[in-house]
């Protein structure tokens, strides 16, 4: 004996309602795909590939070399070298629980290290440290720490040191000329930044360099009429005769008489412009250029040089200094006692003020 089954017609009627819903949502993802696919609207590839790149895709600072300044030889007096500096994204740091290990790679206290991490702790960028040596920042990024990350960037090196320091100048941490030929050459210097795009994972870790979009371009090298062993010269004997005298200070210009041309320029005390902590500000003052004092009797041979090139002077000439002293204007001009008639050539050597 068999038993047909019976269908109703409401089960009949939800079969129906399904497949129409299904073959609908079919049609419509269909319908969907076509439109993203070659359709014009707004919502297109186009669209979605703009919305990805927003998401993942980056832009990275191509850093730019520092041109060289080099003395009337070529020697370098200032030059740029490559180093990294290390910084840390605070939220991702705290999170991986590596954070002692860090500071020690840092060979920073834990202590100071987890309080200055909690200080930052609502960032997302903090400096580790900055200007470190490529193979310091390896040992630290090896370990791979997650929200730990490097940057490419280069430091103003001084071969010359103090020798040249005042007129050379410095550069600030950032690498923007501060004082001196640095500063006032910075726009030629620091040439031009280029960029890279790259795409980053959903931990914010650059995973693959898309491109370049522009090269950087290198700044301009600066040549100084200076010779770097006329400088050293200079500096030597300036650094003795301080010495000798007792002097706090002494400034020194060493100039070509045909061109007129700066040598050598040196200001005593100086500094080590290597050493960015212990940055004097008195010494870094380049005195010569910036300071405003009256000449005195420097200026007395050149007004003598001028007589003597007009023909109506040579250095056996007689000039009266009686009677020890002359008035210009209002002020008396006093020689240190009266020396009558002398020559030009003792007027030098008496620095008489009557006889110039």
């Amino acid at each position: 004996m068999s038993v047909k089954a019976k269908t109703t017609p409401i089960f009949v009627w939800r079969i129906i309602v399904v497949t129409a819903f299904l073959v609908g949502l079919f049609g419509m993802l269909i319908l969907r795909l076509i439109q993203l696919q070659i359709g014009a609207s707004q919502y297109g590839t186009d669209f979605l590939q703009r919305q990805g790149d927003l998401r993942a895709v980056r832009s990275a600072e191509i850093p730019a070399y520092r041109g060289l300044i080099t003395d009337r030889r070529g020697a370098p007096l200032a030059v740029s070298t490559p180093v990294v500096t290390l910084w840390a994204n605070p939220q991702e740091l705290r999170g991986s629980g590596r954070e002692i290990e860090l500071a020690e790679l840092m060979n920073l206290p834990a202590s100071e290290f987890m309080s200055r991490l909690d200080r930052y702790r609502k960032k997302q960028f903090m400096y580790l440290a900055r200007h470190q040596t490529p193979q310091t920042a390896r040992t630290v990024l090896a370990a791979d720490i997650p929200g730990v990350y490097g940057k490419r960037e280069y430091k103003r090196f001084y071969p010359a040191g103090e020798v040249v320091s005042q007129l050379v100048g410095t550069t600030d941490i950032d690498g923007a000329g501060a004082t001196g030929v640095e500063l006032v050459f910075d726009s030629q210097l620091q040439g031009q930044p280029g960029k890279k795009r790259f795409i980053k994972d959903l931990h914010g870790e650059a995973i693959r360099d898309i491109g370049v979009v522009s090269e950087a371009a290198d700044g301009e090298s600066i040549q100084l009429s200076i010779d770097l062993r006329l400088q050293h010269v200079q500096h030597r004997e300036l650094l003795r005769a301080m010495r000798e005298t007792g002097a706090s200070a002494a400034s020194a210009v060493t100039l070509d008489a045909m061109t007129g041309e700066i040598l050598a320029m040196t200001n005593l005390p100086s500094f080590n412009p290597n050493r960015r902590g212990q940055l004097d500000l008195a010494a870094m003052r380049n005195r010569v250029v910036t300071d405003v004092f009256e000449p005195g009797s420097t200026v007395k041979p050149l007004t003598l040089v001028a007589a003597l090139e007009s023909g109506e002077f040579d250095i056996e000439t007689l000039i009266d200094t009686s009677p020890g002293r002359i008035t210009v204007g209002n002020k008396v001009l006093p020689d240190p006692r009266n020396y009558g008639e002398i020559t030009v050539s003792r007027v030098i050597e008496k620095s008489s003020q009557v006889g110039v």
